[in-house]
């Protein structure tokens, strides 16, 4: 007869029931915890959209068209191939981050670097390289001539080239400007990498002459949609390109555009082109429902989470409050964090994990590494307060001031996330290199750090996710409560974080508790999302192909 539970060896007695209750009480907190996150995400979507505010018709119209259509087109997918709903869901997903991207270097071109800058200081720093490239070509020049030549030509180009290309009286137009800039350089790449997988220069001639082309219409389609010349560019380089790009990729590699064949391996790793319905039909539901809607006159959800409110520079009334100071703020203490803390961290682990002996002053640094990675954020607060404010003579609240004080709390984050990448390298790799011939530092440069670059890259990723969350930090250093959109890096800072515990301090006004704050709260939540969702995409991907 069972009994349900059973002695082994060395553990002693074992209950099966035990185990099951276990299982099924981890189980119920599991749930426990995402329905209260869900209905949390929930009531706070209620109160930025308006749902209940947009007329019967509104509802049924995307009902009809978008809603019922996507989900039976999901569950024929599920049913199908998971491989296949997993492709429709990154062709949505891929242009919905290259635009929440594009938005965020459209604002840099607009508020911080003007295109003509922009261009004088890329052919300031692209001259020097060109000239070095070119030279080397004909001449055999060690390296450290060759790095030192480098630097002495981008140092005189940089002090020449930038005040000449500005004091020009006849420039092109920004969206001129970046078309050669930015659409020029894509189109080449693009087609040659076509043209390399495809082994057909004529195709790669092909997808790089209509990126061109399709970039230069949007120059001038943009400003008759309402969007100007340099976010037209840019949005249609980060999300329509990789979009159509990745559509491409999938009816290429399912054989479904001519000339591509079909093998069996193909056959078994190719993702299911059905899935290209997903995005079609969200799409569709989507122009379909807004026309629907226009011709009968349905009027939609009064929500707070408007264009308006993404691009209004007023803080301090709630009819008309807007959060684009605080997100150009935010945009620019992430560049700070980036620039500060990735090749401290990324240095500091590759030095840690590949130079340094095994000694006591080595594992008291990494004891302090990871104690350092649970201090309080407000304790990094106030360093950063003492560092840079007290001592380094800098004006409170400012973006630089900001931002490194944010790269000092997520630097000991990225030094262990960089380590752990390392760890994963196997030791055979590196022996392998060895017996070639190999120095150490040819080995950690073309074989450790390739290898381990997406892990460092994803955990790089999470760490800015929690700068971006963080509030205390940069209330200690005198971050602005009001503050006008900032220029440059010495200009007084608001961070979206800020911003939205301002409104619910400082402005206690009803208005915004009901309307304002969970509109700033959708933003932050879908930034935040958006980062952790690329980590983990990153990551499975790499994974996968590991």
């Amino acid at each position: 007869m069972a009994t349900g539970s059973r002695t082994a060896e060395g553990f002693g007695q074992v209950s099966r029931t035990v185990g099951t209750v276990f299982r099924y009480v981890l189980l119920a907190a599991t749930l426990v915890g995402i329905l209260a996150l869900g209905i949390l995400l929930i009531y706070v979507g209620i109160d930025a959209f308006q749902p209940l505010t947009a007329d019967t018709g509104w509802h049924l119209t995307y009902l009809v068209t978008l809603v019922v259509p996507t989900a039976a087109v999901a569950g024929y997918l599920r049913s199908r191939t998971a491989r296949g709903f997993g492709t429709g869901v990154t062709a949505l997903g891929v242009p919905v981050v290259g635009a929440l991207f594009g938005a965020g270097v459209s604002i840099i071109f607009v508020d911080l670097v003007p295109p003509l800058a922009w261009l004088a200081y890329l052919l300031a720093a692209v001259l020097p390289l060109g000239i070095v490239a070119g030279l080397s070509r004909f001449v055999a020049l060690p390296s450290l001539v060759r790095a030192g030549g480098a630097l002495v030509l981008l140092a005189v180009s940089l002090a020449l080239i930038p005040g000449f290309v500005t004091s020009l009286r006849v420039v092109p137009t920004p969206g001129v400007i970046l078309l050669a800039s930015l659409g020029l350089p894509v189109a080449i790449g693009l087609g040659r990498a076509v043209a390399a997988r495809s082994e057909r220069a004529r195709a790669g001639w092909l997808v790089g002459g209509a990126v061109f082309v399709s970039t230069a219409v949007a120059t001038f389609v943009g400003p008759l949609l309402g969007v100007g010349p340099v976010p037209a560019v840019v949005l249609w380089l980060a999300a329509a390109v990789p979009g159509a790009t990745y559509v491409g990729v999938v009816l290429h590699r399912d054989g479904v555009l001519a000339g591509a064949n079909r093998t069996a391996e193909l056959d078994a790793q190719a993702p299911d082109w059905h899935g290209l319905l997903l995005p079609a039909v969200v799409i569709g539901g989507l122009v379909g429902g807004a026309l629907v809607t226009a011709a009968f006159g349905f009027t939609g959800p009064e929500s707070s989470l408007t264009w308006g409110f993404l691009t209004s520079t007023t803080v301090t009334d709630p009819a008309t409050a807007g959060i684009y100071p605080a997100l150009v703020g935010s945009i620019l203490l992430m560049i700070v964090v980036v620039v500060a803390a990735f090749p401290v961290g990324v240095g500091a682990a590759v030095y840690l994990e590949e130079y340094a002996s095994d000694g006591p002053v080595t594992r008291l640094i990494q004891v302090n590494i990871s104690n350092l990675a649970g201090v309080p954020s407000v304790v990094y607060g106030l360093l950063g307060l003492g560092v840079f404010i007290r001592y380094g003579g800098s004006a409170p609240g400012t973006v630089v001031v900001g931002g490194l004080t944010l790269a000092l709390l997520i630097l000991p984050i990225v030094i262990i996330a960089a380590q752990e990448a390392l760890r994963s390298v196997p030791d055979s790799l590196r022996e392998a290199s060895y017996g070639m011939g190999a120095t150490r530092w040819q080995t950690v440069k073309n074989v450790v750090l390739p290898r381990a670059f997406p892990g460092i890259l994803t955990g790089t990723i999470l760490a800015i996710g929690r700068a971006v969350g963080e509030t205390a930090p940069l209330l200690v250093v005198g971050a602005a409560n009001v503050a006008d959109v900032p220029t440059d890096l010495t200009s007084r800072v608001a961070a979206l974080p800020l911003q939205i515990y301002v409104w619910a301090t400082t402005f206690a006004d009803p208005a915004f508790f009901d309307r304002v704050i969970p509109a700033g709260v959708i933003v932050l939540l879908v930034i935040l999302l958006t980062m952790n969702s690329v980590a983990i995409v990153l990551r499975n991907r790499y994974q996968t192909e590991g």
